[in-house]
């Protein structure tokens, strides 16, 4: 089993930016990721459609033998993992906006949080900022439309930066020194929210967070991979616009396919 590979899905291709993440602390691990761009975003959808989807995405992973699976989507684990874990016996990484650690470090005692909608409204969410930002102003605003020009290949461009800055700009007002980043295709986005926010807002995302949990969990389990296998290619199965994955992943030095498969 140990040299099974490493599942993870998203909502779409933003979840590569934890698999980046994962790649570079655990370069001896194989993996395989699920793009579900055909139904991206989650955010927009009710939490029995979330927890349909994750199911979905779930049991093709195990179909392929993945020993682990990473939720790389913070809609889907906000809704889902509960469940997930209830249902099924492999383990599960799931990942949460990083409030915790913007609350407590942060010194204006205000923080803005940019998610989506479905993370937001989430009953995992809110249980989580009610428990670390009780002393702590804090800007929550749904990142609406940023996923989908993210999906169709619009990283950078007008409508990308304009939206940031209709979201972004107001919580400046409330002298935020923190920006947790809740969705994980907003990585991404860093160089131009940089832009924006300046250089003395702090910006958290959850990726080395989420790798250093997988290396624990697998030690844990005793399921880390012997060694690096020869030619250890990484599978990436997207169920739409295949050109806008490989885009996102071009220039990167490891062995990896990319397929469009229907699921």
């Amino acid at each position: 089993m140990n040299n099974q590979p490493i599942g993870l899905f998203d909502s779409g291709i933003g979840g590569t930016s934890i698999w980046r993440e994962v790649v570079k602390l655990l370069p001896n691990e194989k993996t395989i990721y699920l793009a579900d761009s055909k139904n991206a975003p989650y955010g927009a959808k009710s939490e029995d459609e979330i927890v349909a989807l994750c199911v979905k995405n779930t049991e093709l992973l195990l179909s392929k033998g993945c020993k682990l699976i990473i939720v790389a989507c913070n809609t889907a684990t906000t809704n889902a993992i509960d469940y997930l874990r209830k249902t099924y016996k492999v383990p599960f990484i799931g990942i949460e906006p990083a409030i915790k650690p913007a609350a407590l470090f942060s010194k204006s005692k205000a923080v803005g949080i940019l998610a989506t909608k479905g993370t937001l409204s989430s009953k995992l969410f809110e249980k989580t900022a009610k428990e670390y930002t009780k002393n702590i102003t804090t800007i929550e605003q749904n990142g609406e439309g940023l996923v989908a020009l993210i999906e169709s290949g619009k990283l950078v461009s007008l409508e990308t930066k304009t939206l940031l800055e209709k979201y972004l700009k107001p919580m400046l007002s409330f002298n935020i020194d923190h920006l947790v980043l809740g969705c994980t295709h907003y990585p991404y986005l860093i160089p131009q929210i940089r832009e924006i926010v300046g250089d003395n807002v702090r910006i958290i995302d959850s990726g080395e967070a989420v790798a250093k949990q997988t290396k624990a969990i697998l030690k844990k389990f005793n399921i880390e991979a012997v060694s690096s296998e020869e030619n250890n290619l990484h599978q990436f199965y997207i169920n739409i616009k295949k050109n806008v994955l490989e885009g996102m992943l071009a220039g990167i030095p490891n062995n990896y396919l990319v397929e469009e498969l229907k699921f």
